[in-house]
Parts: structure tokens; sequence; C-alpha cells
């Protein structure tokens, strides 16, 4: 492939960096990192930046023009995830434009098409991912939530966990057994969700950065209409199958990942003390920037594979896997570099860039899990890329 963007690639850029210098404060990106936005600013910027992207019909630019998209290039659909990520965009259509809607597109009637599509297009639902459970999340098969059909009506039993944005969710993409005798890979159902719905309780799981983005939700008796079902019953789970890999392209880790080295090296040239104090560390720096390099090249292959009739499967679990670990490895040069220092939290006048590399650190902990394992990936890369047997 040409690695090289085209001149209207390049002019597609500038007009997405020129959006989003209108949209942000000069100094979000800066403030974002280090932890100094509160939630309610986070939240109101979120949703006025969602509504100019639906006007713009940015939200869901790479969609069919018949769904309300643009139907905008693979590579045009990267330079805005990468833009964006870069600048810590808060809003955007988030996971109704990455997953649930291409599922829906997929799977869903007529009739849900028309109820949700536009919905997500004009960023007026938000949409949280019902997987993960307690006793399944990596084995995702294995999940237990039931959902039992009751005359027009399914009857939602069981708990989710690790939800992220479940608390400012309105709407829910729901997987759960409706087979409890099939196969664990067959009985699953995908349902949509109202978060209101009576029923359905959701509680707060606090990260080891203080953060709240991961919450597990209960399901007592939760009654939907029959309607929600996604496609054919008891084949949800080949549909969750397709819809994750709608998640994986990867570009937005390494286009953060840029803005944290960029950030260790600015720090390094203001502190040269810093590099005297760990020589290794300025190795350390080259290192992580000619991985990042070849993490972007490994993410810029996908849509390039996509724009030739590919479905890239074990090529986006590469970029997943190498991006998931490249964060760890980033975050492990910043607390190099900046010694003992930085180990202190935000807060303390002592915190080295306002202590947001010790946020970092622990934030990256979780990048190997969240999403598909890194022990998930490298199964699906030996079978499905290098043909390696089970077992």
């Amino acid at each position: 492939m040409d690695f090289q963007f085209t001149d209207a690639e390049e002019q597609f850029r500038a007009e997405v960096q020129q959006f989003l210098a209108g949209q942000l404060p000069a100094d979000w990106a800066d403030r974002a990192f280090v932890g100094e936005v509160d939630e309610e600013e986070r939240e109101e910027l979120a949703k006025r930046v969602t509504k100019q992207l639906a006007q713009r019909e940015w939200l869901a630019m790479a969609w069919p023009k018949e769904y309300g998209g643009l139907d905008a290039t693979h590579m045009q659909q990267l330079i805005y995830n990468e833009e964006t990520a870069y600048t810590a965009m808060p809003g955007g259509g988030g996971m109704g434009v990455a997953w649930v809607g291409p599922a829906i597109m997929l799977y869903g009637t007529d009739e849900q098409k028309q109820r949700y599509l536009p919905r997500i297009t004009g960023g007026d639902d938000v949409w949280c991912t019902l997987y993960s459970e307690p006793g399944a999340g990596s084995d995702l098969a294995s999940l237990q939530t039931r959902a039992v059909r009751d005359g027009d009506e399914y009857v939602i039993n069981g708990q989710k966990i690790w939800t992220s944005g479940g608390h400012l969710a309105n709407m829910g993409w729901l997987a759960a057994r409706t087979d409890p005798d099939a196969p664990k890979h067959r009985g699953i159902s995908t349902f949509v969700v109202p978060m209101d719905a009576p029923g359905v309780t959701v509680r707060p799981l606090v990260n080891l950065a203080g953060e709240h983005n991961f919450n597990e939700v209960y399901f007592e008796d939760v009654r939907i209409s029959a309607e929600n079902l996604v496609g054919v019953e008891n084949r949800g789970w080949y549909q969750v199958a397709t819809a994750l890999d709608f998640e994986r392209s990867g570009v937005g880790s390494y286009a953060s990942g840029r803005r944290n080295i960029e950030r260790l090296v600015a720090a390094a040239r203001v502190d040269p003390t810093l590099v005297q104090r760990s020589p290794a560390a300025r190795y350390e720096l080259a290192d992580r920037w000619i991985e990042l390099q070849v993490g972007f090249n490994i993410a810029y292959r996908i849509p390039y594979l996509q724009s030739q009739g590919t479905i890239p499967n074990h090529e986006a679990s590469v970029s997943k896997l190498y991006g998931s670990e490249l964060s760890q490895r980033i975050a492990s040069t910043g607390m190099h570099l900046l010694g003992l220092d930085g180990q202190v939290v935000p807060g303390s006048p002592h915190a080295k860039l306002g202590g947001a590399f010790a946020r970092q650190y622990m934030e990256s902990v979780s990048s190997t899990i969240a999403a598909g394992t890194s022990e998930v990936q490298r199964n699906i890369i030996a079978q499905r890329g290098l043909g390696l047997p089970r077992g």
C-alpha cells in the first residue's frame, strides 16, 4: 500500500483540524490530560460538539447516505478518528456510530433502522454496550444474563460489568442468553434496551485513578418489547462478533500516544535534568517514537484493506494488541523519565506534568484487558491470521 495521503485527504485533515480548533478551548487537551476538567464541563462540551458534528453529517460520516452518513472513504474516517483522538475531543458518535449502528444496518428490520439510526446520526442518543459479566469477559460466550420470551415481551434478568459510560447512556446494546440449553456460542440474542426501563440499576465502578467511567448494571425483571430484538433469535453471538470488528481500527490509541510522547519530549527540553538523571530515558523515548510509527502503519493498513474490499479481522487484532501494549510502554517511559516525582498524583505542587503520568500509568493497566484482552487478540491472530489450530 501507499502510506502517503493524497492531497484531498490532507485537505480533509486540515478541515477537521480547523473544526476542532473552533470547537475546543485552546487548552482543552492539556487540561483534560491532567484531570482539570470536571464531568459537568466535559459533558456540556461533548453535547455541543456532538450537535455540531451532526449538523456537518460528520458524526457517522462513513455510513451510507441512505442511513444519514456521507459515504466517506475509510481513509477519511481514519483521519477523523486520528485527529479527534489527538485533541481528546469529547463527544462524537461513540458506540452508537462505531458498532451499534452498523449492526442494526446489517441485522435490523426496516422499522428498527428508521427508529434508531437517525437518532444516532443526529447525536440524540448515547449508547453503552452491555456484554461483559462477572463470569464472562474474554470468554463472552459464557454470558448468563437471561432474556425470556413472555408473549410480546422479553423479561431480562442478570448482571453486566465494566460498562463504559453506562451512567451517561440512555440506550443499551445488550447481549443476553435466550436458549440456556444450546451450546454456549448459540442461544445468545442481541437487544436494544432503554437504560431508564424499570428494573435497570446502574452502579459506579471507580478505577485506580479515582475516575468513574466503568459501571456495573443490574437487570431485575426488566421487560422490553419483542420488537427490541435485533436480528434472528439465538444468532446473537455472530452479530456480536461482527459488531466487535467495527471497534478495533486502533488509530486512536496511536494518536493519543503521539500526544503523550510529545509531552514527555517537551518536558525534557524544559528541564534537562530529567535526562541527566536518567540517561536511559532518552533511548526509551526514541524507541517509543519508532514503535509509534510502526503502530500508525499498522492502523493505516486497516482502512486500506477495507478500501480494497477486504474485511480486516486478524489485522485489526494486531492493531489493538500492539496499541494497547504500546500505551503501557509509553506510560512506563513517562515514569522512568519523570522519576519519583512522576508518581505524585494531580493536586500536589510537586507533581510533574500536573501528575498526569501518574494517572496515565494507572489507567494504562486496563488497556490490555478492555475491548478484548491481549490473550484473546493473540488467539485471533494465531487462528484467523496464521491458520494455527485451536488448543
